[in-house]
């Protein structure tokens, strides 16, 4: 870790051990400039609560070193975003994980119930947990240099793939059978995070003795997934009971035996959800698709989800959101992604205009006159070829920027006329949001030729590199 990183992190431990905030791991990240602090398990509310503060507590503490921290998911194209690995498991009021496998058969049917419950809570509720994680700049990171896709799958691991795979094809019919299941069980090994962590990809993995939700942005705020997990496993885990309680009342069979029928059950339903291969290939787009899975790249896409008619019933059983508080929330998160790509949009075209153009245009002419003065003592046009290059470049891309600025305006002042807020945004999505793509490839360019001393900002490489 460079010095001035090193310093900053170090008081950073410091003021956050002041606000009882457990910070451990402190390492090096894959992109440049880029570190990672892991902050210890909690309750999930208390975990939350200091997530938060340690984010503000990051940016105050970076301001006394004439540092800045980004927090935005994607802040440099082309290396590797910014995320949170929310880590969730559940645990008893006396502190045992229910998530961990061990070596007695009973605690493994135990552990096979919880597991085999939050799998088919995910399953069902895929779209609802993408829509926790969506906005516009984590649009930006889903897919792309080591962060997971945007289509959910549950990676769990070879070993348990197995054991899933053996207790689905077993059996089931008395205690004998179960008893055969039981022995199957015990003989899960002591699950290393090696063991369950190799697929980078995957946004929803099983690491050893809890689940790892991989899609979080790093400027979230984690109660939305958290939130989101925690009613649709105990959504779900009424369901479970309901169904245990039915195959013991229409079959006449034991407890035990009715919830490993059930459970079997679940793992022939939840299938289409198990991957194991890589999460970025084409492949897997197409896979998905055939498996019936959703895949919503974008925000104003991803938070349909709130609103249909599984996410309603499920908030309003738990009580956790009525559907008018549910409605609320979602017309919320879409002003949020149309405020921000609205900004965003706004102040590309206003540097472009008022700060990447005046710059191109004169370094041009520095190039012309250059040119003409080349020209005036007789030296030939292969002397100068280069120039002339340079001058016809900057104007394709000034062009570019011009018309494409121009484009985008326009089409923000027809999205800004529309009234409907899910309409609004996927207007900012499909039609505001691509000439971004298009402006910022042409003032790249244009920042590659000019003049270090005649460009106006600080260059890409120095924000990158520079320490």
């Amino acid at each position: 870790i460079p010095q001035r990183a090193y310093a900053f992190m170090r008081d950073l431990e410091i003021e956050c051990h002041k606000l009882a905030i457990p910070i451990t791991t402190r390492h090096n990240e894959v992109g440049p400039g880029q570190y990672e602090f892991a902050p210890m398990f909690e309750d999930v509310n208390v975990a939350v609560d200091h997530n938060q503060l340690l984010m503000d507590l990051m940016d105050r503490v970076a301001q006394k070193h004439k540092l800045r921290v980004l927090l935005h998911e994607k802040p440099f194209a082309g290396v590797n975003g910014s995320g949170k690995h929310n880590n969730w498991s559940m645990a008893t009021n006396t502190g045992k994980n229910l998530l961990s496998p061990g070596e007695i058969p009973g605690k493994n049917l135990q552990f096979l119930t919880f597991f085999a419950n939050t799998i088919q809570a995910v399953y069902k509720h895929a779209d609802l947990l993408r829509a926790s994680v969506a906005s516009s700049s984590n649009d930006h990171r889903l897919g792309a240099n080591e962060a997971p896709p945007a289509i959910i799958s549950v990676f769990i691991g070879e070993t348990l793939t197995r054991v899933l795979e053996e207790v689905r094809k077993g059996e089931v019919t008395d205690s004998m059978d179960v008893k055969k299941v039981l022995d199957l069980l015990s003989k899960i090994p002591s699950l290393e995070k090696d063991n369950t962590d190799r697929n980078r990809t995957s946004p929803f993995a099983f690491t050893g003795n809890k689940f790892e939700i991989r899609m979080v942005g790093s400027s979230m705020n984690c109660a939305a997934p958290m939130t989101i997990m925690n009613t649709i496993v105990g959504k779900q885990l009424e369901e479970f009971y309901a169904d245990v309680q039915g195959y013991m009342k229409s079959e006449g069979i034991k407890a035990q035996t009715a919830a490993l029928k059930v459970i079997q059950q679940y793992i022939n339903e939840f299938q289409p959800i198990l991957f194991e291969g890589d999460g970025y290939s084409d492949e897997w787009k197409e896979e998905a698709a055939s498996r019936g899975l959703s895949n919503f790249p974008n925000t104003p896409d991803a938070l349909d989800a709130y609103v249909n008619d599984s996410s309603i019933a499920v908030f309003d059983h738990s009580g956790v959101y009525s559907p008018k508080e549910l409605e609320a929330h979602y017309e919320v998160m879409l002003e949020n992604y149309i405020l921000k790509v609205q900004i965003e949009a706004r102040v590309m075209g206003e540097i472009c205009l008022n700060h990447v153009m005046p710059a191109a245009i004169k370094y041009q002419n520095v190039l012309a006159r250059n040119i003409k003065h080349l020209k005036d003592i007789g030296l030939p046009e292969e002397d100068y070829e280069a120039q002339l290059k340079d001058v016809k470049r900057i104007s394709y891309f000034v062009h570019e920027l011009k018309n494409n600025v121009k484009a985008m305006v326009d089409e923000r002042k027809i999205a800004n006329k529309l009234e409907d807020a899910s309409e609004k945004a996927k207007a900012y999505c499909n039609k505001v949001k691509p000439y971004m793509d298009t402006i910022r490839y042409a003032a790249d360019k244009l920042e590659l030729i000019i003049d270090d001393k005649d460009w106006p900002m600080v260059k890409y490489r120095e924000m990158m590199f520079i320490r």
